[in-house]
């Protein structure tokens, strides 16, 4: 007869004061000046501290001759308050429009394509023309919003790769195209087209991890049986231009991504011979006849935008 146990996690009990407080000693290594940050009294603090201790059942910090040092428990804390604190931040960013008045609010999820070349520019005309509105931003892998659009969980979301069996309608938005950018002395620049196995012996300027096309990279040369050789990552479409400009290596970037001028070295556009190269974005929403008013209205400008 095989025997079960209950375990049961003891509640932990704080506030957000004694999070500030920790933070603050932490950031300090020491408690004094910690608790000056958070104004509390020396006393006070250590008595926060030692019930915090107490509560969570391991010490937190290691006390020294001239300050204080985490432990591995405190490394935790430290680290998931810090989280904390930049969720409330963004609460109360997010909560902000409408104690001042606005009177519409819309969330919007795209991935790096549209993010970094078309939707800055399309959202400055949409809030000109709408300035009673505010807008949610935030950059996701095509996937990762189509999911979130199809659980209702984003309202509008800009994509360039279906998701099968979700849920949600695809609308057009604008067409472009993946190419390849290799410095102006680079052997592959005399080329007119090129493969992407044939240029996987090369070190690309890659968008950093996380972003779309970064793993959408990844996953085609994955697709070969071979992986990307990567020399460095950025932040930015322009910042990959101006690498591979400079001789670092070689990119896959948007068309448009590509400036056309004001870089003292520009790269050389060599076109991509792949069924994959044509990014076409959509704008994906649950179902377009049930969106609210204002997330309709930028629905509209948005696929004004694809003629």
């Amino acid at each position: 007869m095989t025997s079960h146990r209950s375990f049961q996690t003891k509640p932990i009990h704080y506030d957000l004061t004694d999070l500030r407080l920790f933070v603050a000693i932490a950031e300090a290594q020491n408690l004094t000046r910690g608790a000056e940050r958070t104004h509390l009294a020396p006393s006070s603090a250590s008595h926060r501290i030692r019930l915090l201790e107490e509560n969570i059942g391991a010490p937190l910090l290691l006390r020294q001759a001239r300050g204080v040092a985490l432990t591995r428990a405190g490394e935790a804390l430290l680290r998931h308050a810090r989280q904390v604190f930049a969720q409330l931040e963004q609460m109360h960013a997010d909560l902000a429009p409408y104690a001042e008045g606005v009177r519409g609010h819309v969330s919007l999820w795209a991935n790096t394509h549209a993010t970094h070349s078309f939707i800055p520019d399309d959202l400055a005309d949409f809030l000109r023309r709408h300035p009673q509105v505010s807008v949610t931003l935030a950059e996701h892998t095509s996937p990762e919003i189509v999911v979130a659009v199809a659980r209702g969980e984003v309202e509008i979301g800009v994509v360039a790769e279906r998701v099968e069996g979700a849920q949600v309608e695809l609308l057009p938005y604008r067409a472009d195209r993946l190419v390849l950018i290799t410095p102006a002395a680079h052997p592959l620049a005399t080329r007119t087209t090129a493969r992407l196995v044939d240029v996987l012996d090369y070190p690309f300027v890659m968008l950093h991890a996380g972003s779309a096309i970064h793993t959408f990279t990844m996953n085609a040369a994955a697709a070969l049986g071979r992986h990307v050789d990567m020399r460095i990552q950025v932040r930015s479409f322009e910042a990959v231009c101006r690498m591979v400009g400079a001789g670092v290596g070689i990119g896959l970037v948007p068309r448009t991504a590509v400036p056309r001028g004001g870089l003292r070295e520009p790269p050389t556009v060599v076109e991509l011979d792949e069924t994959w190269a044509q990014r076409d974005l959509q704008v994906c929403v649950r179902r377009r006849a049930e969106l609210s008013g204002f997330a309709a209205a930028l629905v509209d400008c948005l696929v004004s935008r694809a003629a």
